[in-house]
């Protein structure tokens, strides 16, 4: 059966839905965290540096769901802040490890409070339940799509 596209409307799609939900949780973060001028990304980069200090940037790109070229740029900015440190591998010197520097820690740990504001708001109209069902389809459909993505299914 052909679909007619003169009467589709973008809202019965999910990948329209799910890149309005994506603006909202920009829109969302920008609100709680932008006066500290970090973007969505450049605050996923800080975290996973945190969190794992001396990650490589390839693994950080994979890690959040970005390719290398453009991970080396949000590296760039942070740095260029102050809250990273760049150092080659002694191991492999075309690998760059990364870790955050204590402006880098005191900026995440600024963040994280209104940062997780934001994705409560996000999620405000939902019940307990449905936030719960809500994030649980979110991972299926990112799982069983996971070729298609930089980002890696299951830890």
């Amino acid at each position: 059966m052909k679909a007619k596209s003169k009467n589709l409307d973008p809202c019965s799609l999910p990948g329209h839905l799910a890149r309005r939900v994506q603006q909202l949780a920009v829109a969302l973060f920008a609100q709680e965290v932008g006066d500290i001028g970090l973007t969505p990304v450049q605050y996923s980069a800080l975290q996973t540096v945190c969190n794992q200090p001396g990650i490589d940037q390839k693994t950080l790109a994979a890690t959040i769901g970005y390719d290398t070229s453009t991970i080396a740029g949000v590296i760039d900015r942070l740095e260029a802040r102050g809250l990273l440190a760049r150092q080659v591998s002694p191991v492999d010197r075309r690998a760059k490890l990364l870790t955050p520097t204590e402006e880098g820690t005191r900026t995440l740990a600024a963040v994280v409070p209104r940062m997780l504001q934001a994705q409560e708001r996000l999620l405000e109209p939902l019940a307990a339940a449905e936030r719960k069902e809500f994030m649980r389809m979110m991972r299926v459909v990112i799982e069983a799509n996971a070729e298609l993505s930089t980002i890696p299914a299951r830890d």
